[in-house]
């Protein structure tokens, strides 16, 4: 799991129950916001696309998880980026390791 440096990341206490649910935790480097830029880019597109005004459609976060799920999927194999001259990041991806 990715994180800023905040204090809350860096307490034992938040360790522990990363490693107790066998999850690995990387952090930012300090005072480099691009290291985020990325993820923080795609998830205000999932909140943009998929959960602001829908929010209160979520019964319980199983509905959530599951909407998340098939956002990620859609994102990745159907939904088109000008930036990717109009292929989906699969396609790009794809693309990219035929070339080598």
């Amino acid at each position: 799991m990715h994180s800023d440096q905040g204090w809350q990341y860096q307490k034992q206490s938040y360790h522990k129950i990363l490693k107790d649910k066998g999850i690995i935790q990387s952090m930012s480097r300090k005072g480099n916001c691009l290291d985020n830029s990325v993820m923080e880019n795609f998830f205000g597109k999932m909140k943009n696309e998929m959960f602001y005004r829908q929010e209160y459609e979520f019964e319980t976060l199983d509905q959530l998880k599951k909407a998340m799920e098939e956002y990620i999927k859609y994102y990745n194999e159907e939904r088109i980026k000008v930036k990717l001259k109009g292929l989906t990041p699969l396609q790009a991806r794809n693309q990219t390791l035929c070339l080598t």
